[in-house]
């Protein structure tokens, strides 16, 4: 039987338990996007922050809020999921400044992002700029807030396996 060999294989069967991470991935600001996002992560295992510095803004998904970035480490994925807000330059500056495993911006890849003009207004290194990820998650066609979101979170899990994602080629 497969699963007696394959670990991944046990897991799917039942049969098996999944390893048990520490992660954090917290969405930058209120949006669908993010509602979605952090609602899919936490069943892929990550502990779901929603991060927006107007505290009036919330989501329909039961995950711990905060208008102050919290503390962290080099376990954290963090999703820019709008980057319009006025709030995306010192955001992003307060992000890099932490020891994050990942950071990314959504938006339109044919266009620079917003981002890094606003991050070079505010005198962040051009290396920490290039830390950030853009575009991100696997080119599926996205249209809709919950697909953005699917794509997304299987850019992350194809990065943290350093693997490039797609579908396998025989």
């Amino acid at each position: 039987m497969a699963s007696e060999t394959d670990a991944a294989c046990a897991v799917a069967h039942g049969e098996g338990a999944a390893e048990q991470e520490t992660r954090t991935l917290v969405a930058v600001f209120a949006s669908p996007v993010a509602s979605f996002l952090l609602r899919y992560g936490q069943d892929l295992g990550y502990r779901p922050v929603l991060f927006d510095p107007d505290p009036s803004r919330s989501i329909d998904v039961a995950v711990k809020v905060t208008s102050v970035l919290p503390d962290l480490d080099e376990d954290t994925d963090v999703v820019v999921t709008d980057h319009h807000r006025p709030e995306l330059g010192p955001a992003l500056r307060d992000v890099l400044a932490r020891p994050v495993r990942w950071v990314g911006v959504m938006g339109n890849p044919r266009h620079e992002g917003p981002h890094v003009e606003a991050l070079r207004s505010l005198g962040v290194p051009q290396a920490d700029i290039d830390r950030v990820h853009r575009p991100i998650g696997l080119d599926i066609g996205s249209r809709r807030p919950a697909e953005i979101a699917i794509a997304t979170l299987a850019g992350l899990i194809a990065d943290r396996n350093s693997r490039p994602g797609g579908f396998f080629t025989r």
